[in-house]
């Protein structure tokens, strides 16, 4: 098998010393697949909502052969390599710092036709709406749910929701209606972007051949963490 693998940094609570704290943490990604599982990056930031999915060769990176450090005097042409690692050409003196931020959310882009996203599956959206104070909610349109933080669901409708808010002093009486058709219009926006995203993938899984559909049937993914030292536990596997 072949496989190619990429370097990530995560972010993730551990507790050390019986503290939680939250570190970057370095992980291995190894995809087994016979051919390259992707030629594309998405880029997204935090304050992002949406992700520019874009060629590698855009960003100068590129999956190139492993050549083991006992090998690497050979004609490495005639080397059959089964190894592969995502490399980035591009130096960082010559970046401007808007061009240097897209590198900091860079990741590889894995597309399979043949399972749903998560924007196919997801039926939530997020609300961030400006009023006194900025109004930060998750809304799941399919059940009229809301997700308030405190490990509880109302279920309740855009009006009611309005009403919640109002009483709560996070919204002005006067941004009522406002803020009920902004749910409406994300709501739509959501149900839009998930019909196209599955009309997408349908007809992505028309233009498959039957090669790459094996290649998809096939393919896997490891991931590698550090061992944590002895005072640091909760560390992802």
């Amino acid at each position: 098998p072949v496989s190619f693998s990429l370097s990530i940094l995560t972010a993730q609570f551990v507790s050390y010393k019986d503290v939680i704290k939250v570190i970057l943490v370095p992980i291995v990604v190894a995809v087994e697949s016979p051919s390259p599982p992707s030629d594309k990056v998405a880029i997204a930031s935090i304050q992002g909502v949406m992700e520019e999915t874009v060629p590698m060769k855009q960003m100068k990176m590129d999956w190139v052969p492993y050549i083991p450090l006992d090998k690497r005097g050979r004609q490495v042409e005639r080397m059959k390599f089964q190894i592969f690692i995502l490399v980035c050409r591009q130096r960082r003196a010559a970046l401007k710092d808007e061009r240097a931020r897209e590198f900091l959310y860079c990741l590889p882009y894995f597309y399979d036709p043949f399972k749903e996203d998560e924007v196919e599956d997801s039926t939530e959206v997020d609300i961030i709406f400006p009023s006194k104070q900025l109004i930060k909610r998750d809304f799941d349109w399919k059940f009229s749910r809301l997700e308030v933080f405190e490990m509880a669901f109302v279920y309740i409708s855009s009006q009611e929701f309005a009403d919640d808010l109002i009483e709560e002093e996070e919204l002005s009486a006067e941004q009522k209606d406002e803020f009920k058709e902004f749910v409406k219009e994300q709501v739509r926006a959501a149900k839009k972007a998930r019909h196209e995203a599955k009309a997408a993938r349908m007809k992505a899984r028309e233009e498959v051949s039957e090669e790459d559909r094996k290649a998809y049937e096939s393919i896997k993914f490891y991931k590698f963490y550090p061992k944590p030292p002895p005072e640091v536990s909760g560390l992802g596997k």
